[in-house]
């Protein structure tokens, strides 16, 4: 049986981040996971990418992981929102965001999770408080007086003071746990696929409304041409957000049909537009996709006594503002904080009172953002004449309003609110 002051459940983004951090300000820290670390690493496992708000980018310097990642980042400039459809032109009025007006050097960065995957697991292996065993998942966890004891499928066991379940969305320990959810799914899929296209993004990330859902653009750092490229090595991440019952034919398309239907949604601006591998190729076929039921949950509870939820498991928002993340890194930079504070001050990092300080500190962020998400989601994904004016007009005037558009920046770059001493840049 091995001994730590932490087990967590979740070797993800959000698990090894949680538990990197632990581990730097002392606590013994075990971090289990289903899936072969290197597995993660594969372009063929996750083709999507990441937004990191600058608040998250401080969190990772603090946690002395960005130097390893910065290579990799695309820095995001300026971020420009429009509204329309397919066969119609974009709205007159749009939301431009630029990192310039706040004297921000960017808006935050696009990576792909592959490379903040990388970045983390080889820091994690020279933090000697931290130990990860993978691919051993948490079967199980039985609390104790005084302590828990998590079992993993390779047979071994961790006893620890306290249990986290950063296991993602459906989250086998949060059932196991008994702590349900609020939720539902939407009728929208996403689409997930690299895009090369003939002219520079120049840093802009862009997010077009259109009656299925959100279009987004988002810039990721140029690539060689690989051996059969038709453009150049300018590459974007397209997150398509289509209707359930249509997607799975945008997906059968061939590649020459599915790029028909990209350039009809893409627009011209960034001239001709090609789907391709999230890597030139060398893992995943060229015009690789991947595709994601969209859904919504809450957790009705944050902790129970030794035991807490970090990320997906807590909360699972609509990607349309690029959040999802960035909210579960608050809540691994929030949990951090409190259990190292808790553990500073003599106290029993597992107690309730201990871990309630961190889901009073999470939970409304939490539930403002995800209701946030979703009611822009239901009135942008659609072409009803009357709701379509209301919001374009709705754009124009915060992008006239100076304040509002500055605020709205700061949001989206997780810089409003009780920041965690990691998302300052500070050490925890």
């Amino acid at each position: 049986m091995r001994q730590a002051d932490v087990v967590i459940s979740g070797g993800g983004m959000v698990g090894l981040s949680l538990g990197l951090a632990l581990a730097q300000g002392g606590l013994r820290t075990v971090v289990a996971d289903a899936a072969p670390m290197a597995a993660q690493l594969d372009a063929a496992f996750d083709g999507r990418v990441s937004a990191l708000a600058y608040a998250a980018i401080r969190m990772y310097g603090a946690l002395g992981v960005w130097e390893a990642m910065a290579p990799n980042a695309q820095p995001i400039h300026e971020i420009l929102v429009t509204d329309g459809a397919p066969a119609r032109a974009a709205s007159p009025f749009s939301l431009h965001f630029d990192a310039a007006e706040v004297g921000a050097p960017q808006l935050g960065a696009i990576v792909e999770n592959r490379h903040i995957r990388a970045a983390l697991q080889a820091r994690a292996e020279r933090e000697p408080n931290l130990t990860l065993i993978a691919p051993a998942a948490v079967t199980g966890v039985t609390v104790e007086a005084g302590g828990v004891t998590a079992i993993l499928a390779n047979g071994e066991s961790v006893k620890a003071a306290l249990a986290i379940a950063a296991d993602g969305r459906v989250s086998p320990l949060r059932e196991a746990m008994g702590i349900k959810t609020i939720g539902w799914s939407y009728p929208q899929t996403g689409i997930v696929a690299t895009v090369e296209h003939e002219k520079p993004h120049n840093g802009v990330a862009y997010e077009h409304f259109l009656p299925a859902g959100p279009f987004a653009i988002l810039p990721m750092r140029p690539a060689e041409r690989s051996e059969d490229a038709k453009i150049g090595g300018n590459r974007s991440s397209l997150v398509w957000t289509e209707k359930k019952d249509l997607a799975p034919a945008i997906l059968a398309l061939d590649a020459a049909r599915f790029n028909e239907e990209l350039a009809r949604r893409f627009g011209a601006h960034l001239g001709a537009v090609e789907a391709v591998s999230s890597d030139n190729g060398a893992a995943t076929p060229r015009g690789a996709r991947w595709s994601y039921p969209l859904s919504f949950h809450i957790a009705r509870d944050f902790v129970r006594s030794r035991f807490a939820l970090a990320g997906d498991c807590a909360h699972g928002i609509h990607p349309i503002a690029g959040q999802g993340l960035n909210l579960g890194l608050k809540d691994a930079a929030a949990l951090t904080e409190v259990l190292l504070d808790a553990a500073r001050l003599g106290q029993d990092i597992g107690a309730l009172d201990v871990l309630k300080r961190y889901e009073r500190w999470r939970r409304f962020d939490s539930v403002a953002l995800a209701a946030s998400t979703d009611a822009l989601n239901r009135l942008f994904s659609n072409d009803v004449a009357p709701l379509r004016a209301l919001r374009d007009i709705g754009m124009g005037i915060v992008d006239s309003i100076g304040p509002a558009r500055r605020f709205f920046m700061r949001h989206a770059g997780g810089d409003v609110g009780k920041l965690p001493r990691l998302m300052r840049g500070e050490a925890a």
